[in-house]
């Protein structure tokens, strides 16, 4: 490798952009920082730019990026600064970038994951919600650029490690039976039933292995992110719903698990830190130091594992009920869960009311066949107008 790899890192102030640059620094004769986004934490995301010295900043509006253009400014720093959705697609698809981490959380994060998947670009893909809303056009879009696309999700880059050889060169994964999702079941795994409508943001926010950002961690104490990480499974492996299986697994060591014709079970283990699955795909095929401890199986001692209650976490339900039904479910599922996640965390909602609105959009909302990304668009916008009326006829 003659110069550094130059990396663009949407969602540089979240946890997964965090947990990137830590990784980006211990390599910098591989690596280079190209630029970063940020969209709350301004002073975080100019002490990000002060250490990684990146040529571009994007922020969400015109004031957040006049006051970090004055501070770089201030420090001697040559970074130019970006706005809104137009500038993160500008440094996604940038001719110089040679990789793009994709970690802004939400739909918010669909346009520019495809900005980078359309220049061709090797997509580093933490932005699960980019192929919920919009998984045939995005898996579309890949093929036609011929942009190399690696999951970030540490349960879908354990099946990744998994598959055969041939699945990396694009082709269907062969002699494969189930694919075996395993999920923590987060903080109310053994938490009375009847209790979990009394639960507090503070206490789905608090994961018992994990370090992740508040709307994550919701979706894990719902089990909406395994939901959704389903639905993205199935495009990203070409698997039907029904060949996708979710595993409770508490220890969180092992991350994922492929059952194969044969009988074979072969799983991908290591210590719950998000920097082993980005590690592995900022350097595949090869592997580098992520700076992750060694696993200590004796530590661990024991591994557990059991099915998923349905009726204890519905958002798991809906979710594959959205998955089988196709066309624009999906989306409007992610839409319907981020408004009820929100008001949730506002201490609008109970958390069991999540499922509630969620349900109800898709009952009224019927799906459609989505071909352009307009339509997909279009569906997340209704699903959001159902969700906010439920709200508001509730007086939330």
């Amino acid at each position: 490798m003659t110069q550094p790899q130059r990396i663009t890192v949407l969602g540089a102030t979240g946890s997964i952009g965090l947990s990137t640059l830590d990784v980006i620094a211990r390599h910098p004769d591989r690596y280079q920082v190209f630029a970063l986004s940020g969209f709350s934490r301004l002073s975080e995301l100019e002490a990000l730019c002060l250490r990684h010295l990146p040529e571009f900043a994007v922020v969400p509006d015109a004031g957040a990026a006049r006051q970090l253009q004055a501070g770089l400014q201030a420090a001697g720093l040559k970074t130019r600064v970006l706005v809104g959705e137009a500038g993160l697609c500008e440094v996604a698809g940038h001719p110089q970038v040679d990789a793009v981490m994709a970690a802004i959380v939400g739909a918010a994060g669909l346009k520019p994951t495809l900005a980078a998947v359309e220049a061709g670009k090797r997509v580093l893909l933490a932005n699960k919600e980019a192929l919920v809303m919009s998984g045939a056009l995005f898996m579309q879009a890949v093929r036609k650029s011929g942009a190399v696309l690696l999951p970030i999700d540490s349960e879908h880059n354990a099946i990744f490690q998994c598959l055969p050889r041939d699945y990396a060169r694009g082709l269907a994964p062969v002699g494969v039976r189930r694919i075996l999702l395993t999920a923590s079941g987060g903080p109310f795994l053994e938490m009375p039933a009847e209790r979990l409508a009394d639960v507090t943001p503070e206490q789905a926010c608090a994961h018992p292995n994990w370090s992740m950002g508040r709307k994550i961690s919701v979706d894990s104490a719902s089990m909406m992110n395994k939901g959704l990480e389903l639905i993205e499974a199935c495009w990203l492996f070409d698997a039907r719903p029904s060949q996708v299986e979710v595993v409770i697994h508490p220890q969180s060591v092992i991350h994922s698990l492929v059952d194969y014709v044969d009988g074979s079970v072969l799983a991908q283990l290591g210590n719950p830190d998000m920097r082993t699955p980005i590690a592995h795909a900022l350097a595949w095929p090869e592997r580098i130091d992520s700076g992750v401890a060694p696993l200590d199986l004796f530590s661990v001692a024991r591994l557990d594992f059991q099915a998923p209650d349905e009726q204890r976490f519905p958002c798991l339900r809906l979710a594959r009920q959205a998955a089988e039904e196709g066309g624009s479910a999906p989306a409007m599922l992610n839409a319907a869960n981020e408004v009820a996640v929100a008001a949730f965390l506002e201490r609008r909602i109970r958390f069991t009311e999540i499922a509630s609105i969620i349900d109800e959009v898709l009952n009224r909302e019927a799906a459609i066949a989505v071909e352009t990304l307009d339509s997909v668009l279009q569906a997340d916008a209704r699903a959001r107008a159902a969700a906010q009326q439920w709200l508001v006829r509730q007086g939330r």
